[in-house]
Parts: structure tokens; sequence; C-alpha cells
């Protein structure tokens, strides 16, 4: 157990280093072509800080343990809200200024209940991948036009500005580029080994360990940079990156999943998980409302978060151990 261990965390410390190398030199790389900041935001960074979720789910496809792929994405909604949003928050409250992000959050809910229709018979076939792969490609399409009609005001557009590096040459973009997917993947691989065997160690089933610990590790890039993201002020960044990376994950991770390896999904997945990532995606929507001309998660809706999270994570494991 302590080696299965071992092989996550070193696969986890990949992950979080790879997945930051690949955001570094996929937005340099993008910046070096004239693409706006915005742009690179909404789809290559977005996509990028869901790299983790998306290598460690292909490769356990590839592996036959779609199950761990399901859970890992599923697991990653429930934490980019619960944890992510909820420790945010109670580290400094965060305030919903960007027209454009209200605008993705009509997206996030669609693509979350299009997934709950593909999951209702409990089989997640190729052609529900393809379909998932299909609405990501729109979903980007959508993005981009959204990007370029975004008000030259909006907050976000300063944030991906002041982040999205510049001055790098192309050469030295393409290689971490490059480096941090290579090195992702070897994080993908040491994590999904780690993982499947601890399954087995504990007796409990990959999904189980997907939407827990697996989902938990491949979380933390979102966690690190929403954080400082917050603590910056760039309060567009912290939310934006949780709303792009439930996109990607119902979408990209799942339909490659399922493409690669077709499987037959737990009734757990209906009956609890799912429910719980749908009431974490209504309360994200709920919380960055304007409902009176403002929107503000304050510290009291971050532990809120917080205990429905850590809650949701000791009812799963004291009814699987």
């Amino acid at each position: 157990m302590l080696v299965n261990l071992a092989l996550i965390v070193g696969g986890l410390v990949l992950l979080i280093w790879g997945a930051d190398r690949f955001v570094y030199g996929g937005g340099a790389t993008a910046r070096n072509l004239g693409v706006a900041p915005l742009l690179i935001g909404l789809t290559v960074v977005a996509c990028a800080t869901s790299a983790p979720e998306i290598l460690v789910s292909v490769v356990a496809a590839f592996r036959g343990e779609s199950s761990l792929a399901v859970g890992n994405a599923i697991g990653s909604n429930i934490a980019n809200v619960g944890l992510v949003l909820g420790a945010v928050a109670l580290v400094k409250p965060i305030e919903m200024r960007s027209a454009t992000l209200r605008r993705e959050m009509p997206a996030l809910l669609a693509v979350t209940l299009m997934t709950v229709c593909l999951f209702l018979d409990r089989f997640l076939s190729r052609v529900d991948g393809f379909v998932l792969l299909a609405t990501l490609l729109v979903v980007m399409i959508w993005l981009v036009k959204l990007g370029i009609k975004s008000s030259e005001s909006d907050p976000i557009k300063t944030d991906f500005e002041a982040e999205i590096p510049d001055n790098v040459s192309m050469g030295k973009a393409i290689f971490w580029l490059a480096a941090g997917l290579l090195i992702l993947l070897a994080g993908a691989h040491l994590m999904v080994s780690g993982a499947t065997s601890l399954a087995r160690d504990l007796g409990v089933s990959e999904l189980v360990i997907g939407v827990t610990i697996v989902a938990l590790a491949t979380s933390l890039p979102e966690l690190s940079v929403s954080l400082v993201s917050a603590i910056r002020g760039e309060y567009g960044l912290a939310i934006g990156n949780i709303i792009g990376s439930n996109i990607f994950n119902s979408l990209a991770v799942i339909g490659s999943a399922a493409v690669i390896y077709p499987t037959t999904l737990a009734e757990t997945v209906l009956t609890l998980h799912l429910f719980v990532m749908i009431g974490f995606t209504l309360a994200l929507f709920a919380m960055t409302y304007y409902y009176d001309g403002t929107a503000r998660v304050d510290r009291k809706s971050g532990f809120a978060l917080l205990l429905a999270y850590f809650a949701y994570g000791t009812y799963t494991a004291v009814q699987n151990l």
C-alpha cells in the first residue's frame, strides 16, 4: 500500500508541474501566433488546466479502467466547486464581475444536463463519447465567438492579459508545451497505476478511487491557480478556471474515455455521484447569478461548500470501506 501511495504522490507532483509547464507553453505559443489573450484564456488555458484529468482518464481507458476515468471526471467537477471554490472563497471572498463568465454558466449547466442524459442507461458507449467530443467542438467555437464579442471593459480581459506569458521565444514556448505534455503523461501513468493497485488493496472499485483520491489529486492544479488568482484580485480567473475546467471534464475527459473503452456504469453513479455533481453545479450557478446587480461568493458560502464536499467524501469513504 505504501508503494501505491508513493506512486500516487509521485504522479501528483508530475501532474502539477506538468500542468503548469503545459499551460505556460500553450499560452505563450498561442500568444506568439497572434491569438488574443482572452481567447487564449477561454480556450487554450481552459483546456490545459484540465490536462491532468484528460490524460489520467485516457491512460485509464486504454488500460480498460473506464470506471476510474468517469469517476475522475465526476469527482473533479465536484472538487472544483466544493473544494477549490470553497477554499478560495474562505481565503478571500470572490466577486463575480465578468459578463463573459456569466454567459459561460448556462453552457456549463447545459453540458452537465446532457452528460446526465447520456448516463441514464448506465452504459457509456462510443456513440456517447463521440457526441460529447462533437459537443466539445461546438463549445470551443462558441467560446471563440464569445471572446470576440466580449466588451473591452470586461475585467477578465485584463486578468488574462496579465497572466498569459509574453516575450517568450517560439522555440522556448514549444519546448515547454511538449515537455509539459510528456511530464503530464508520465504523471498520469504513475497516478493510474497507484490508484488501481490501491483500489485492489482496499477492496473498493476504481470508480470510488476515481471520485475521491484521483479527483482530489487532479483538481490540485485548479486549486493553486484559483487561489493565486483570487489573492491577486483576479476574480475572473478564479471562477473562470473552475467553469472552464468543469466543461472540459464533462466533454473531453468522459468523451475520450468512452471512445477508447465503452463501459457499464455502477448504479451509484446515478444514485449518488451524478446527483452530487448536479447539486454543486446548481450551487455554483446560484452563487454567481446577479440577483440584485451584484454577485459575491463570501466566506460563509465558501465554508458551506467545503463542508458539503468533505461530507460527500466522508460518506463515500465510509460506504465503501
